[in-house]
């Protein structure tokens, strides 16, 4: 069993030092924020039947892997990982909850343009879930006695670019823009949606290994 185990470690060091050297492995984290558009219910007969949704502070954490290059760009897969712990919500009467927290776990493919250059474009596109967790607390008093869970299918399209720091290979600065289409919340009312943009828009750094 201890020379199973000595080399199984051996082996996993070789393969973590072959990654290392061609650096086809990427782990990026980025912060930014999620942004929803105004959902009117239809409900005319109640007043300010607008939910409005807050700007939640978001964090998305992403693995990608590189699995071709080309002339013009290199072609890889991803997992970006969108957490919104806290969107915070409005509306006219006390039927919907405070605030809700989302995740969206959504496997893509990316293209990424001209990646030698100093700034390097890209697009992503794939799919996966979103993950609705609505307040125990209604917004203005009292508890929150409906469905507060939700599990969806998301559809997921992304544009960004990526910025070579000087002097520093292995790490890279990037913006990006996510756009997360998917089911909508549990809010306990009709907003005549059955679906909506969930726009993240974030900066942070890449490691690349």
């Amino acid at each position: 069993m201890r020379k199973f185990l000595i080399a199984a470690l051996l082996l996993a060091v070789g393969a973590i030092s072959v990654l290392a050297q061609d650096q086809k492995n990427e782990l990026a984290g980025t912060i930014g924020r999620t942004i929803i558009s105004d959902q009117t219910t239809p409900d005319t007969s109640t007043p300010f039947n607008t939910v409005h949704f807050g700007h939640g502070t978001s964090f998305n954490v992403n693995y990608g892997r590189r699995l071709r290059s080309y002339r013009w760009g290199d072609l890889s897969v991803e997992v970006p990982v969108i957490f919104n712990p806290d969107e915070d919500l409005n509306y006219g009467t006390n039927q919907i909850p405070k605030e809700y927290s989302s995740y969206f776990i959504t496997p893509a493919a990316r293209v990424t343009f001209i990646p030698n250059l100093a700034i390097s474009p890209w697009l992503s596109f794939g799919g996966g879930i979103g993950i609705f967790h609505a307040s125990s607390e209604l917004l203005y008093f009292g508890s929150n006695n409906g469905d507060r869970s939700k599990v969806t299918a998301a559809i997921q399209g992304g544009i960004g670019f990526d910025v070579r720091l000087p002097k520093i290979e292995r790490l890279k600065f990037r913006f990006e823009a996510r756009d997360d289409w998917s089911g909508g919340p549990p809010l306990n009312i009709d907003t005549g949606r059955s679906r909506q943009h969930n726009y993240y828009v974030g900066a942070g750094v890449v490691f690349r290994f």
